[in-house]
This record gives structure tokens, sequence and C-alpha cells, in this order.
């Protein structure tokens, strides 16, 4: 149901789509959908959960390929995976992490690009040793509020992502959060 979810986004939009439609479209009986999702935010929730688990399982493989040295490789890295399931991902690029349904769709408590740059704060600390404090944290959400807002513009701009624009948000990103990192860390 999932996967004839996100082909059907990417078809009609969250606003066109309906438990009947995504029925129809998976082959299963109307009772079968409700029978796991109340109703279609649950289902486009489901979904955007299973981007972010995607999202992170592809941030996981390409730091385990070993060959990112320092912290603004793995900043890239985040960049060009959210890059790569905007162009290949079906649902992704209408989705995003659930920002065209509900802000709070990842996390009741946080919007949807604070969990996103939780998560990437992580992944820095972890596997860079960037120094844990509030001000990473809070410079992340900022490059990620930038990154996203960029991202969207180059989709906008060209339906397979507008270069140009791809490679200045990439060194925006990194040059803003050079001033941020890079202090944390010492």
């Amino acid at each position: 149901m999932l996967d004839a979810c996100a082909v059907l986004v990417d078809e009609v939009g969250y606003d066109g789509l309906t438990t009947t439609l995504l029925a129809e479209r998976a082959e299963v009986a109307i009772g079968s959908v409700y029978q796991f999702f109340p109703d279609k935010r649950a289902i486009v929730q489901a979904l955007t959960l299973r981007n972010m688990e995607a999202y992170l399982q592809r941030l996981s493989a390409r730091f385990a390929q070993g060959d990112l040295e320092n912290w603004w490789d793995g900043v890239d890295a985040g960049i060009d995976e959210y890059i790569s399931m905007h162009r290949s991902l079906p649902g992704f690029r209408t989705l995003h992490f659930g920002d065209v349904v509900d802000v709070h769709l990842l996390d009741d408590e946080r919007d949807n690009n604070a969990v996103i740059a939780e998560e990437l704060a992580r992944v820095l600390v972890e596997q860079f040793g960037v120094a844990d404090e509030p001000r990473l944290r809070f410079a992340l959400e900022i490059a990620v509020e930038s990154a996203d807002a960029l991202i969207k513009l180059a989709f906008r701009r060209d339906p397979e992502g507008d270069d140009e624009v791809l490679v200045e948000a990439k060194a925006l990103i990194r040059e803003y959060l050079h001033r941020h990192v890079d202090v944390t860390t010492g």
C-alpha cells in the first residue's frame, strides 16, 4: 500500500489522494486500507517515516564506505542523498519528509526539519566526533531549513533539480556550518 501511495501522491498530490484511490491502485479492498490506516494522513505518515528510515540507511551506507574524511564530507553526503531521493524515490519529491501534510508529521513535539537536524547531529557526533553541543543542533536546524528551501527551489526550476542551484545550496550550507561546527570541534 505504501508503494502505491508513493506513486499516487506524485500523480495526484496529497490533496488528490484518497483512501479509495489508494485501495484501487494497491488492488486491495478499502477495508484493508482502513485495517492498517485510519485515514490518508496516517498512510502518508507511514510513508514519510519509511522515507526517513531509507534516508538514514542511505547515509549509514555512505558513511560505511569510509571515503568521508571530514564532517563537511558527511554534510555533503547528507545533501547528496536527499537530492538523490528527490530524483529517484517515488513520492519523495512531493512529500519530502511530510511537511506538505503537517510540519509535525514525524514527531508531535518537533517539526519535521528539526527531526532531520537532530538525526544529522547524531550522525556527525558519532561518525566525526563533532562536539555534541546545543549550538551544533541550532546550526544544523538553520542549515536543514536552508537546504530544504533551496533544494525545493532547484526542483521547481527543473524537474531533475537545477544543478546550478544545488551546487550553490551545498556551498552555502558548507560555508554556514564551517562558522559554527569548526568552533565546536576545537
